[in-house]
């Protein structure tokens, strides 16, 4: 039996757990659910939180940072890392007083990046679809992903869009809000241009707090038994020199 002592500690550890997950903007789910669904999963406004918070430096860090590779949270920042990274180079791909050769490494750049980033929101749903045992852990990372919900029994809905994909659209609304907040900061254009691009911000923000309400109530109803979604990989031939028809040619040629 624990001493009062005992009871004690594990109390205030119990509570300072509590406190650092909720600073991580993390949801503390009720004891009613089954053994095997998870107790953690991501917030919008964690994700949002996080997202911002990467931006509001002049100059982010874009490098990968220490954080556990198995952590949906290293993931989530990867995929803002490489968006806005993309952003930066399809800003520059659109110049017109610069080499040919200039824009064809702003397309590479672009081309790899943006694989990059769809990998990590694959990496997201994979990670979330086993903390919510809806994907066999074994073949989560395969091409062949095996769902859990047939087993589970008919009801649940499938829903089209996956939580990592929410995670990447809701990345690319806080690059347009970052972008257009900028624009209404401007001092070398007129009013008008001030009011109209406040105008796109406002409809920016409502767009990005409906998605994120989006994303909080399909984890929610993943967890209750609801819904489900899947990993659907995006297979992005035109990157993979197995598949890209031009590739192909290019490497029989010089054979």
């Amino acid at each position: 039996m624990r001493s009062d002592r005992d009871c004690a500690i594990a109390s205030t550890a119990a509570e300072a757990t509590r406190r650092v997950v909720r600073a991580a903007g993390l949801k503390i789910l009720p004891l009613t659910f089954a053994p095997h669904m998870p107790m953690n999963l991501p917030k919008s406004t964690a994700v949002v939180a996080l997202h911002d918070e990467l931006l509001s430096h002049e100059a982010p860090s874009l490098a990968p940072g220490p954080d556990d590779v198995n952590s949906v949270w290293h993931w989530i920042k990867t995929n803002h890392r490489n968006n806005c990274q993309l952003w930066a180079e399809e800003d520059l791909a659109r110049r017109t007083r610069v080499s040919d050769s200039e824009i064809a490494s702003n397309k590479r750049r672009i081309d790899g990046f943006n694989q990059a980033r769809n990998d990590a929101t694959e990496r997201v749903d994979e990670l979330l679809l086993v903390e919510l045992g809806l994907v066999n852990a074994a073949s989560a990372r395969s091409d062949m992903p095996l769902s859990t919900v047939e087993a589970m029994g008919k009801g649940r809905r499938l829903s089209s869009e996956t939580a990592g994909s929410m995670v990447d659209r809701l990345s690319i609304l806080s690059l347009k809000i970052n972008a257009m907040r900028g624009q209404t900061q401007r001092v070398d254009v007129d009013d008008v241009h001030r009011q109209t691009s406040r105008a796109k911000l406002e409809r920016l923000l409502a767009q990005r707090s409906d998605l994120a309400a989006c994303f909080d109530e399909l984890l929610v109803d993943c967890q209750a038994g609801r819904a489900y979604f899947k990993v659907y990989r995006q297979f992005k031939m035109y990157n993979d020199p197995q598949f890209n028809p031009a590739l192909v040619a290019e490497r029989a040629s010089s054979s």
